[in-house]
């Protein structure tokens, strides 16, 4: 075998360290556990939308609830399949890789049949809190009442009703709480009879809510509140992607000029406008995890009260930040690093 020359072996000595350096850069970019696309389906009705990631100090694992739509149900008759739902319970050590667990106990059943879409869930002091969305029915149409309702948990799987939360009217959904920095919560909610537009009440306790009025003028529904990148945002889902505010005192809100998830990716089962979020900021990064319909796709749409048409599943994205802007790409690979409390 031919010898290596002393130059020959300093030049392979440095051809290692680029390589080594290198490799080093590529692992400090993709720091975390890779997600994969699709992230989550939900093996029942297959129609996981409206995710909220929660610990689970108990379990030891990242919770995910979601509204369970009846995507594959037989009673295809209006849209008594998005009625009829329960919430969804799926769990994962690392926010990346999800099994499903079972659907929430909710023990508030005043009538025999009822719907629960888009809970908000946080803890406090060892106790978790839903903020859920309760239609009384399972309805051919969207002209029903619909009300926020509070309940209580100490694992996230069975949850005790507290109360039926008094705001603008009786069609409001999709609650989304914040604790306030001089103490004190805040919930945006959408208003359904004053156009969909966003409104917000305070509470002392996360149990007493005074409705407050209208904080944002527009259209939009699911939305959330988060603090990154040292300032407050708000992500509403306006159905043709999602709407992005800013704000320094979670009062004034500015609309950023563009929105993310707008345009379809090339991922896989992804090629759908990006629908009511949850956000996740871990460290200096935000996750974004959104819902998304595959079978509603521009470029080949399936046929309408299908069940390719119906069913959704959740995706998830990274945030990017510069210069007073948030975007998001969505066929980034994504490698989910999640800190908790």
């Amino acid at each position: 075998m031919k010898r290596l020359s002393l130059p020959g072996i300093m030049y392979l000595l440095f051809l290692m360290v680029i390589a080594g350096t290198a490799c080093a850069v590529s692992s400090r970019s993709a720091k975390g556990v890779p997600a994969p696309k699709p992230l989550y389906r939900d093996p029942i009705y297959d129609g996981a939308a409206d995710p909220v990631i929660i610990w689970n100090k108990q379990r030891k694992r990242w919770y995910m609830l979601y509204t369970n739509r009846r995507a594959t149900h037989s009673d295809s008759t209006g849209v008594r399949w998005v009625h009829g739902t329960r919430i969804g319970i799926a769990e994962s050590k690392d926010g990346a890789n999800w099994k499903y667990v079972d659907t929430a106990n909710i023990n508030y059943r005043p009538v025999a049949d009822y719907t629960h879409w888009a809970p908000d869930v946080i803890e406090h002091e060892g106790v978790y809190h839903m903020y859920l969305t309760y239609v009384p029915g399972i309805f051919n149409d969207w002209n029903h009442p619909r009300n926020i309702i509070h309940l209580t948990s100490n694992d996230l799987l069975n949850w005790q009703y507290q109360s039926t939360l008094k705001l603008a009217n009786d069609k409001v959904i999709d609650a989304g709480v914040v604790k306030l920095p001089e103490g004190g919560w805040r919930m945006w909610y959408n208003n359904e009879r004053d156009g969909k537009s966003i409104w917000y009440a305070d509470s002392k306790d996360l149990y007493n809510w005074e409705d407050k009025g209208k904080a944002i003028a527009a259209r939009g529904e699911g939305a959330k509140v988060f603090w990154w990148k040292n300032t407050y945002w708000m992500i509403v889902d306006a159905w043709k992607g999602l709407e992005i505010y800013q704000s320094n005192d979670l009062l004034k809100w500015k609309k950023q000029t563009t929105r993310i998830l707008e345009e379809p990716g090339e991922g896989a089962e992804d090629a759908a406008i990006g629908g009511h979020p949850d956000v996740v900021v871990s460290g200096d990064r935000a996750y974004i995890y959104y819902f998304t319909h595959p079978g509603r796709s521009k470029a080949n749409p399936a046929p309408n009260n299908s069940v390719d048409a119906k069913r959704s599943l959740i995706q998830v994205a990274e945030l990017e930040y510069a210069d007073g802007v948030i975007t998001c790409d969505r066929d980034k690979p994504v490698y989910i690093q999640l800190q908790h409390n």
